[in-house]
């Protein structure tokens, strides 16, 4: 009788092992990471490093209310530059990386959640500005600037257009009106926000080439009972017009 109690005994803890094993993903917490990309995401003092509550945006209000919906902890750093953050969230578990457009080269780099967002592709030019573009190609002859790290700026590059990158994208609208560069390769509204902060207004789009959505990209490591609760709540946020409600606040 001993040794069928000890045998019992034996089941239970590995049951109890195996149970709590397998609810591990609900106790799960993540490393969130963002950059200055507003309206999106971005510090509230204006600097390349904050910390949870000292980040805003668009995205940030969005992933804050799915993740309490979802009953999943994190903690969120806002860090420059982009190509830092984006090699964290591939190589450590339990990081992630938002706002990220999801690309073909990209998609089994990743778990992915979302769309948080659309992010148009544009070529500006100054108010002034005599360019008339049709096609990308017709951009060839022009100097353009992007965003070092960035998607459009990778894209452009495959593409042979050799843009001119710099490591703060609102730095292109300065280049732009000092001729400097004779496009900016960004996003929208993205771009039209950034150029604000900087005093550059009236702004024109002579191109728009591209339309991408932003997700949050998750490292391959994290459980898939995590990704799926996060999507299931993101999708709610949405079907109730919620992520409506924080676009309007910023746009």
């Amino acid at each position: 009788m001993f040794k069928h109690l000890l045998l019992a005994l034996a089941s239970s803890s590995m049951f109890m092992a195996a149970t709590a094993h397998a609810e591990q993903p609900s106790d799960a917490s993540l490393v969130l990471l963002t950059e200055n990309f507003p309206p999106y995401n971005m510090a509230k003092n204006g600097k390349n490093f904050a910390k949870d509550e000292n980040i805003e945006g668009i995205a940030v209000d969005i992933m804050r209310e799915t993740f309490q919906r979802a009953g999943i902890s994190y903690n969120l750093t806002l860090r420059f530059p982009w190509e830092r953050i984006y090699k964290l969230a591939l190589e450590k578990p339990g990081y992630g990386v938002f706002v990220m457009a999801r690309l073909p080269d990209r998609e089994a780099l990743f778990k992915w959640v979302g769309p948080i967002g659309p992010d148009d592709w544009v070529l500006l030019a100054k108010a002034d500005s005599k360019i008339q573009l049709e096609s990308l190609e017709q951009a060839r002859r022009y100097k353009i600037g992007a965003y070092k790290g960035d998607a459009i700026a990778e894209s452009l590059d495959k593409q042979g257009l050799k843009p001119m990158v710099a490591l703060r994208d609102q730095d292109n609208a300065q280049k732009l009106m000092e001729g400097q560069i004779d496009l900016w390769a960004t996003g929208d509204p993205a771009g039209r926000y950034l150029a604000r902060q900087v005093g550059v207004n009236g702004l024109k789009t002579v191109l728009r080439f591209n339309s991408a959505q932003l997700y949050l990209a998750l490292n391959k490591d994290v459980p898939d009972e995590v990704v799926a609760r996060l999507q299931a709540a993101l999708d709610e946020l949405r079907n109730s017009g919620r992520i409506d409600e924080i676009m309007a606040r910023y746009l």
